[in-house]
């Protein structure tokens, strides 16, 4: 019975999961590049700048958290395992020309990112108890006037946080800390169910406190272990990304445990795990961005596309170019696997200890971050009284996901994953107009002030 109930839902993700979503996720993409005339390349520099420099608006301002907390928020949900085992089944289905077309999703998913933060800083409310709310189902249903669209966005991001939010991600700890330290699934179970609940008890306000400090430490450890891997490996980097060119734009043999791929799987893996990876176009994010003290939605949302370029552009760079330089890209191996097979055959000993320990803090991360997401959708749904029933079911399945076996709640969750997408574009197509009216007032509002 279970096995009919998977195979059948494996063939409901693959749809939706299929090419209609990957070219309306790609071709909005475009839209909104050419709509903003590609202000993600233009704008940048300032808005990283903007990302990591407290400035004297934000103790002013409306909201709840600062720009950097909402980033560290927003990055805490999608850093994740996708960085890690992502990119590995990236490179292992479609080569090495993935990653290329990884690069392409991060660079279009800027301004994606950019126009949904925009349209949650800018449709958002105040709930009872003082505190902001947006995000997409605020947006469709105010902005576009489909309050039975948001409703289901709403629907969906809810059991989305249950299932690759919350299960997935402790059953991934679980997993990376019993194998490469013997830790008994179980005591991990408890150990993150109580610490997720002390955290996410508190609201936005400890969960930001939380990600600010977990997110750049858990970065910097992985990038640390990363780059020694590069140094190790520094006469093969060239010819990695020699590789990821060549093999972008035409077919690979088979080679090794490799089966080889065609142009098409490299594109389709590739923006596939891309997407996975940095979310934009999914509407996840813009619930965090909602939270951000700003007088301006533009200055968030600045702040905000700079979450896919450390996500995709850095980070899963990272990890690509050390699976690729260590030679170990045609192995056989696949996913977090690979990913250890890399690290451990540059670092003997305590590779794989890198990538376990990475995992279970990307995976924390995502918990945390993934607890607000869900909880502003659930609150949208059934009002403030139903948060403290949200918590607490949500700290409670952190341990039943340590414990269980999940691939019919993985499989479940992804579809969830990818139906918030679709009512989010709707909307992001739809209010490209103001998003556009938006940032042309702020860039004429900017040019004055200087």
């Amino acid at each position: 019975m279970q096995e009919s109930i998977l195979k059948v839902l494996s063939e409901i993700s693959g749809y939706i999961w299929g090419a209609p979503l990957i070219v309306l996720l790609f071709g909005t993409g475009v839209y909104l590049t050419v709509l903003l005339r590609g202000l993600q390349f233009r704008a940048l520099i300032p808005s990283l700048y903007l990302a990591f420099v407290k400035r004297k608006e934000e103790g002013s301002s409306e909201g709840d958290i600062t720009h950097f907390q909402a980033l560290m928020t927003a990055l805490s949900a999608t850093v994740g395992v996708g960085n890690i085992a992502g990119v590995a089944a990236a490179i292992a289905i479609g080569g090495p020309g993935a990653i290329f077309w990884m690069w392409i999703t991060g660079l279009l998913g800027m301004a994606t990112k950019y126009s949904e933060a925009i349209l949650a800083v800018k449709y958002r409310e105040k709930d009872s108890n003082g505190n902001m709310i947006g995000g997409p189902m605020f947006y469709i249903s105010k902005g576009l006037g489909l309050k039975w669209l948001g409703v289901l966005f709403a629907i969906f991001t809810t059991l989305a946080s249950f299932g690759i939010g919350n299960m997935v991600q402790s059953n991934s700890v679980a997993d990376a800390l019993f194998s490469a330290f013997g830790v008994s699934t179980w005591i991990t179970g408890a150990v993150l169910c109580i610490a997720t609940g002390l955290v996410i008890m508190g609201g936005i306000k400890s969960i930001a406190k939380a990600t600010s400090t977990i997110v750049p430490i858990m970065i910097v450890i992985y990038m640390v272990g990363a780059i020694i891997v590069l140094i190790v490996n520094f006469s093969n980097i060239p010819e990695a990304f020699s590789l990821i060119f060549k093999y972008a734009f035409s077919p690979i043999s088979a080679a090794g445990g490799f089966a080889g791929a065609t142009i098409r799987q490299s594109i389709q893996i590739g923006f596939a795990r891309g997407i996975f990876s940095n979310e934009s176009g999914l509407g996840s994010s813009p619930i965090a961005a909602a939270a951000a003290k700003t007088k301006n939605p533009v200055s968030q949302a600045l702040v905000s596309m700079t979450q896919t370029f450390i996500d995709t552009i850095v980070v899963c760079t990272f990890t690509a170019l050390v699976i690729i330089s260590s030679g170990v890209w045609s192995s056989g191996e696949t996913g977090a696997a690979l990913s250890a097979l890399a690290f451990e055959k540059s670092l003997p000993g305590i590779g794989s200890k890198i990538i376990a320990v990475s995992l279970a803090f990307f995976a924390y991360s995502t918990l945390l971050g993934w607890s607000y997401l869900g909880e502003k959708a659930f609150q949208y749904l059934f009002k403030e009284k139903s948060i403290v029933f949200y918590r607490a079911v949500f700290t409670v399945l952190v341990f039943v996901g340590a414990v269980a076996k999940l691939e019919l709640v993985w499989t479940f969750a992804d579809i969830m994953n990818g139906l918030m997408a679709f009512p989010n574009l709707i909307a992001l197509i739809g209010l490209s107009g103001t998003v556009l009216k938006e940032t042309n007032l702020y860039l004429k509002e900017y040019l004055t002030m200087k």
